[in-house]
């Protein structure tokens, strides 16, 4: 039998896969916010110039740059940034634990958009591919 550390030869591949999957999720945050979409999830469409507004752009944004590993860094640092104050704004406000406050998935944003500061952008990037590029 294999040892489970073979296994970590797959650890960028994943670390792709965990990015992008993350992105697109993010990514609806923001399509909801801005573009309504898909209908009828909350909170719908939202007026540009508002807080609200200001938090779809950043998730619109963040998602397609994380998603497509450009600039991923950065993006994740700002994303991580806007997933705690997302996080102390609307849910730490209403009690000390996640599960209790519905800010479990704001803190659970945040900690992966800061391995991903860490980390880099995995497999399946543009920041990859420039990189390989500019090494070549």
């Amino acid at each position: 039998m294999a040892s489970l550390n073979s296994v970590s030869r797959y650890q960028p591949h994943l670390l792709g896969v965990l990015r992008i999957m993350t992105g697109l999720l993010f990514l609806q945050h923001g399509l909801v916010k801005l573009f309504g979409f898909p209908p009828g999830a909350m909170p719908g469409k939202v007026p540009l110039m508002g807080l609200m507004g200001v938090a779809g752009i950043i998730e619109t944004v963040g998602g397609i740059l994380i998603t497509i590993g450009l600039l991923t860094r950065p993006a994740a640092f700002i994303a991580a940034g806007f997933c705690a104050v997302a996080y102390w704004m609307a849910h730490g406000s209403q009690g000390f634990f996640p599960i209790l406050n519905q800010g479990e998935l704001a803190a659970l944003y945040c900690f992966v958009f800061l391995y991903f500061v860490a980390a880099g952008p995995g497999a399946f990037s543009v920041d990859g591919a420039r990189e390989r590029k500019a090494t070549a």
